[in-house]
């Protein structure tokens, strides 16, 4: 099952039909997709769920419904634990960005934690999992789809937000502090943290 987020709220793409009946659910192979989202970003569907029998295909399918942007993004800790977080439009976000034509995701995920934060000295530690969600460029809706990894980065120095992005603040939150970041943050951010705590109690 996947989970992609509409303005915050989940359309769960699945190849098993629930007995639960607080969401509506639709065929992905005969939805007009574009319609469900503006449903969506209207408020008039809080949730909803896309069914189709192979699991392998769903995404793919979808794929061919929507347009897709690739992006990369940091989980990034520093020497203290201290995890980076950055603010815009309002929330606390991570650093992410698109991928640029001819780069590896890895590389694309560093780039955009260094320009959005100026934040350097990266190290990949593992990939953690993809998010995927629905934003309106252009009056076109599009499927963001993107790669996160955990970094850790030795930078010492005070981070600067790119003003250009629209980054008002970057600042690094010790673990315990991140519940409180998190309930003015977006849903996928929460997913994330949702891995990082799970792998921590596996410890």
């Amino acid at each position: 099952m996947y989970k992609v987020f509409v303005n915050d709220k989940p359309l769960f793409l699945t190849n098993k039909i629930s007995k639960e009946t607080d969401f509506q659910l639709f065929l992905l192979e005969s939805i007009d997709i574009k319609q469900l989202i503006v449903k969506m970003f209207q408020n008039k569907i809080q949730k909803a769920c896309l069914y189709h029998p192979d699991d392998k295909e769903i995404m793919k399918t979808l794929k061919t419904k929507i347009p897709v942007n690739k992006a990369g993004g940091g989980l990034v800790y520093n020497k203290k634990g201290e995890i980076l977080f950055i603010f815009r439009n309002g929330k606390w976000d991570l650093p992410k960005g698109g991928i640029e034509k001819g780069e590896e995701i890895e590389d694309t995920a560093m780039r955009e934690v260094e320009e959005e934060t100026g934040v350097n000295k990266l190290k990949i530690v593992k990939k953690l999992q993809k998010t995927y969600h629905v934003f309106k460029r252009n009056d076109v809706y599009k499927l963001k789809i993107t790669h996160w990894f955990e970094m850790h980065s030795d930078f010492e120095g005070t981070p600067q937000g790119q003003l250009e992005e629209g980054i008002e603040k970057v600042a690094w939150f010790k673990p315990e502090e991140v519940p409180e970041i998190l309930k003015n943050s977006y849903e996928n951010i929460k997913l994330l943290f949702e891995e990082e705590n799970e792998n921590s109690v596996k410890l």
